[in-house]
C-alpha cells in the first residue's frame, strides 16, 4: 500500500467536458487525514486467495449471470443471453455462467489473467474482500486524492495531455466505439494491474483498466453543500443502493464515456457486476 498524506486539494471539475448530470463539480476544497491505498488494483490471484480462505459466494455467482461487453463473447453466448439489458447500452449482455472466476461465461478462465484485475465484482463482494484482507474500500474523496496523484486539477493522474509525449498512458477504448477498437494501448480488455507508469504517488491504472468501487453512496448534490460533512474527510451521503465507481475502463472512449478523467464518476447497484468492473482497498493511516 502507499501512504497518502495529510491535507487539502481541489476535488471536482468545472470544465467543459465534465459531466454536470454526474455532479462532478463545483470544484470544492476538500481536506483529508492521512491514508493508505493500494497501488494496485485487487487481482484475480488475491481474490481467489479470499475465495479459498472463505468460502464466499460472489453475488454474479449467486445470480447465475453477469454483463459482459458483446465483443468479448462468442456467438453462442450472444443468441442465448438472458433479458435483462442496460438501457440505452445494447453492447451489455447478461451472459449465464459470467462471474469473477469465468469472466466470459462458463467455457472461460483466467488461467492466464492471475495478475490482471478481478471483474465482476459487486460493491458488497469488494467490500467482504476489503474486510477480510484488514481493509477497506476508498471514500470517494480518497480515491480522487490518489488518482491526481499530488497534482491540482489536471485532468489525468499524470497531467492534461491524454498521450503526453505520444505515449499512451492508460488502458482505453482506441477506434470507434462500440464497433471497432484497435488495441493501439496494447490490450482490447483488461491489462495487467501494473500496465503503464504508475502516478506521482506510485499507484497503477488509476485512469482506465476497470472502474473501482468507491464507499460512498451515490448522490449528484449531496457534496454541493459547503460543510464540515462534505469538506472534511468526507464519507458520502448515508444509505442508498446506489455506490460510486471511479476511473473508467478499458471500454471509455471520448466519443461515449470520457470518465477516465480523474474527476468524472458514476455509480451502479450495490449487488451490481460486470467484465469491466474490479476496486483496490484503502485503509486508515497506522499512527506511530
Amino acid at each position: 500500500m502507499v501512504c497518502i498524506p495529510a491535507g487539502s486539494f481541489s476535488m471536482g471539475s468545472n470544465d467543459s467536458d465534465a459531466f454536470v448530470d454526474d455532479g462532478e463539480g463545483p470544484v470544492r476544497t476538500v481536506t483529508l487525514s492521512s491514508y493508505s491505498m493500494d497501488a494496485k488494483a485487487v487481482t484475480n490471484r488475491e481474490f481467489a486467495a479470499f475465495i479459498d480462505d472463505t468460502g464466499y459466494v460472489s453475488d454474479a455467482e449467486r445470480y447465475g449471470w453477469s454483463f459482459v461487453f458483446y465483443a468479448q463473447v462468442d456467438a453462442h453466448a450472444r443468441n442465448n443471453a438472458r433479458k435483462e439489458v442496460v438501457p440505452g447500452a445494447p453492447w451489455w449482455l447478461a451472459v449465464s455462467g459470467a462471474y469473477w472466476r469465468c469472466p466470459e461465461g462458463a467455457d472461460s478462465g483466467i488461467a492466464d489473467r492471475a495478475e490482471h484485475p478481478v471483474v465482476h465484482v459487486s460493491w458488497r463482494d469488494a467490500s467482504a474482500y476489503a474486510a477480510w484482507a484488514g481493509k477497506r474500500l476508498p471514500t470517494e474523496a480518497e480515491w480522487e486524492r490518489a488518482a491526481r496523484g499530488g497534482l491540482e486539477q489536471a485532468k489525468y493522474p499524470w497531467g492534461n495531455e491524454l498521450k503526453a509525449g505520444g505515449r499512451h498512458r492508460c488502458n482505453i477504448w482506441q477506434g470507434r466505439f462500440p464497433d471497432i477498437n484497435t488495441g493501439g494501448d496494447g490490450y482490447l480488455a483488461t491489462a495487467p494491474v501494473d500496465a503503464f507508469d504508475p502516478n506521482a504517488y506510485g499507484l497503477y491504472n488509476m485512469s482506465g483498466n476497470v472502474w473501482e468501487w468507491c464507499a460512498d453512496g451515490w448522490s449528484t448534490s449531496w457534496h454541493v453543500a459547503a460543510s464540515a460533512e462534505t469538506r472534511e474527510n468526507p464519507r458520502g451521503p448515508p444509505g442508498g443502493n446506489e455506490k460510486v465507481i471511479r476511473g473508467g475502463s478499458y471500454l471509455c472512449h471520448a466519443s461515449y464515456c470520457n470518465r477516465y478523467r480523474v474527476s468524472a464518476r458514476t455509480r451502479n447497484g450495490v449487488d451490481g457486476s460486470a467484465s469491466h468492473m474490479g476496486f483496490r482497498c484503502a485503509a486508515d493511516a497506522i499512527s506511530g
